[in-house]
């Protein structure tokens, strides 16, 4: 057996009047995060950490802002499409741990929710999916509510 960890990060502005998706669940907030797909940062961040493991390209590569089938994308069908092609390489997900900071949308209410939309798509069981809310604590760019910042780590294994 081998076994291979990955990283991924992404950040997205928050924006008035957009759907806020985290973690392939819409949270009851006024502003989302803006992106060229819904900007779901979370499932963008564990997808390139899913690529990065198994050697594949990177999100953007694979789905570029620049091509306009991706725009609106369902992050959910994204992150599909990385675990097809991260099991055809013949990997296969162990595990993933997600941190999410922002000031925006509270995360602990919806913790559970992502956890289990998240195991879902990658064939996971819920205990091996973990997401952790992360306080700004006012400062730097995100400070105010206007951004989220996620960090994922997954381990795969041959």
């Amino acid at each position: 057996m081998s076994t291979r960890v990955g990283t991924g990060f992404d950040l997205h502005r928050l924006v008035e009047g957009r759907p806020c998706i985290l973690g392939g669940v819409e949270l009851p907030h006024p502003s989302g995060p803006a992106g060229h797909s819904d900007g779901d940062a979370v499932l963008h961040a564990v997808a390139d950490a899913l690529l990065g493991a198994a050697g594949l390209d990177d999100l953007g590569t694979l789905f570029p802002d620049t091509d306009e089938r991706w725009r609106g994308a369902d992050s959910r069908a994204l992150l599909t499409e990385v675990v097809r092609r991260v099991g055809a390489a013949g990997w296969r997900p162990i595990n993933v741990d997600v941190v999410i900071a922002t000031e925006g949308p509270r995360i602990a209410p919806h913790r559970a929710a992502m956890r289990a939309k998240m195991a879902e798509l990658l064939g996971l069981a819920v205990d091996a999916v973990n997401v952790k809310g992360k306080s700004l604590e006012g400062l730097g760019a995100l400070a105010g509510g206007s951004g989220v910042a996620v960090q994922a780590v997954c381990l795969l294994e041959r």
